[in-house]
């Protein structure tokens, strides 16, 4: 793999469902020309079955140099304990600690169960407005709050400016229960259409940075560039470089 840039006190990412429109060799080349290892893997690039071939497909990924963050999302809408274990011995199986998941409210304290029982954490994705169950990062803190602490938050930026909800509030109230953090930018802050490069849009992704830093934050923060399916390596690259740009200057040590 290319030479990794300096260590960052900002771990920036990859939700590959960012490249879904491509397979898994374009996907390592793609994170290698963004110089990042860090990816939190969709199914799409990483099928759940047969599970007997997970491992495998993991493994090379992790030989050509990558870091697999997390997997997800993953949808947990059965109420079922064989489903849900499918899910937990997939993750097993790829060597993933974190889940990205959308549990439906009726089926958490079922999930709960198997955090415990496998020792892998869910962090729930809101998506905004017209999802029922997790709207905003604030929903799912408020059900999960008196849970076992594996469970927590996959905080959607875009999901939640369009929830009117302050990103950055929510962040820091979130805290140590917040376990990745799907970035994107919107030009118009209520408009899921409205998505563009990260830096051309309202976001406040400078203070978003500053609050993880200050709350140490040890996770990622995953770019799921979501529009321009079939080519959408130059809006990547050009939220990458805006994202490295704001870090750089923050002059953390």
């Amino acid at each position: 793999m290319a030479q990794p840039l300096p260590e960052s006190p900002i771990r920036l990412g990859i939700a590959s469902y960012t490249f879904r429109k491509f397979d898994s060799a374009h996907l390592i080349d793609f994170m290698k020309q963004l110089k990042t290892p860090y990816l939190n893997l969709k199914d799409t690039h990483l099928p759940m079955t047969p599970l007997d071939q997970v491992a495998s497909r993991a493994a090379q990924y992790r030989d050509a140099g990558l870091k697999l963050t997390a997997a997800g999302t993953i949808y947990f809408d059965k109420d079922n304990d064989d489903d849900i274990r499918s899910k937990f011995e997939y993750c097993k199986a790829a060597g993933i600690s974190l889940i990205v998941g959308a549990p439906t409210r009726q089926v958490l304290p079922r999930v709960e169960k198997f955090v415990k029982q496998y020792d892998v954490r869910v962090g729930i994705h809101n998506h905004g407005p017209e999802d029922k169950q997790w709207p905003s990062p604030l929903d799912v803190l408020d059900a999960v709050k008196s849970m076992d602490p594996r469970i927590g938050c996959c905080i959607d930026v875009g999901h939640t400016m369009r929830t009117g909800t302050d990103v950055v509030a929510a962040i820091r109230k979130v805290g140590p229960r917040l376990f990745d953090v799907h970035m994107k930018d919107l030009a118009e802050s209520k408009v899921k259409e409205s998505q563009v490069a990260v830096g051309d849009g309202l976001m406040p992704v400078r203070d978003i940075f500053r609050a993880l830093v200050d709350m140490r934050y040890p996770g990622c923060v995953d770019l799921e560039y979501e529009i321009n399916a079939d080519d959408p390596l130059p809006g990547v690259i050009k939220s990458f470089a805006y994202m490295r740009g704001v870090i750089a200057g923050m002059n953390i040590r």
